[in-house]
């Protein structure tokens, strides 16, 4: 009797993302230590919009029991992905303190300490009326001591049309732009991951945006009612690489691709 062919598992897109994009664990200490320098007290409750599986929000309920967040996302694959593989993982009381809300995020009314919109995910709002709706509907939603942290990105070769590639455990990770307009910063990244042994696996995410500049992105903010911006950025290890450390700056030197971090207050 012929011996049946193995079946190869089904490939994991969602693993490999988290692995080569996500430090769940580097974004938690962050914001923990940003807020209490900011507000004079811990954060407990948080709101990850376009959270996708919701790695980091299902991490920060595990802190404490008085720990509760909510992740929002309009994509029902993802979230149903990250109910499988991170809520189902969380003991019973912390799944109670963690919501998956299939939403639009201009439109949600969940408030928290923390709200956040990481990993540029906001750029997919590519005309400013878009990105103002959004913002608005954020501050609209904030506490008197509430911090909305979001991410950004810039420098020299942020949008060049290339594709740069890490070594990572097992895999080979590539952040490709493959087009930018320069007129109306329309620009289209993908992520290819090739596992150690396999072919490359090419667009596992692809994504249309608009690159926000840094003043942008302050000055959008500003319009949406919020009352202040603080820009964190990282240090230098002297090597011309950064050293994991965010501090709060006025000025920076230009690189090559450099990303930071941005506090609005309300």
């Amino acid at each position: 009797m012929a011996k049946k062919k193995q079946q190869q598992p089904e490939f994991d897109k969602y693993y490999y993302y988290s692995k080569a994009v996500q430090d769940a664990s580097f974004d938690i200490d962050f914001l923990n230590e940003k807020y209490q320098e900011l507000r004079g007290r811990k954060p407990l409750s948080f709101r990850e919009d376009f959270c996708g599986a919701a790695h980091l929000g299902t991490e920060w309920v595990k802190q404490s029991s008085k720990h509760t967040a909510v992740g929002v996302d309009l994509d029902p694959e993802t979230i149903q992905y990250g109910k499988e593989h991170y809520w189902s993982q969380l003991k019973p009381d912390q799944q109670k303190r963690f919501e998956y809300h299939q939403q639009d995020v201009t439109k949600t009314k969940d408030s928290a300490d923390i709200i956040c919109a990481f990993n540029f995910s906001y750029w997919i709002f590519r005309e400013r009326k878009q990105l103002l709706k959004y913002f608005k509907a954020v501050r609209k939603n904030m506490k008197n001591d509430s911090v909305f942290f979001l991410d950004t990105s810039g420098g020299t070769e942020v949008v060049d049309e290339r594709s740069e590639c890490k070594e990572l455990d097992g895999f080979k990770y590539y952040w490709e732009c493959e087009s930018f307009n320069p007129i109306n910063h329309e620009c289209h990244f993908a992520i290819h991951v090739k596992p150690d042994g396999r072919k490359i696996q090419k667009h596992l995410f692809t994504y249309h945006w608009r690159y926000w500049t840094l003043p942008e992105i302050r000055d959008v903010l500003a319009e949406a009612g919020f009352s202040k911006t603080l820009v964190y950025m990282e240090g230098d290890d002297g090597e011309g690489e950064g050293d994991g450390e965010f501090d709060i700056a006025e000025s920076a030197e230009e690189c090559m691709i450099w990303v930071a971090y941005i506090a609005a207050l309300p």
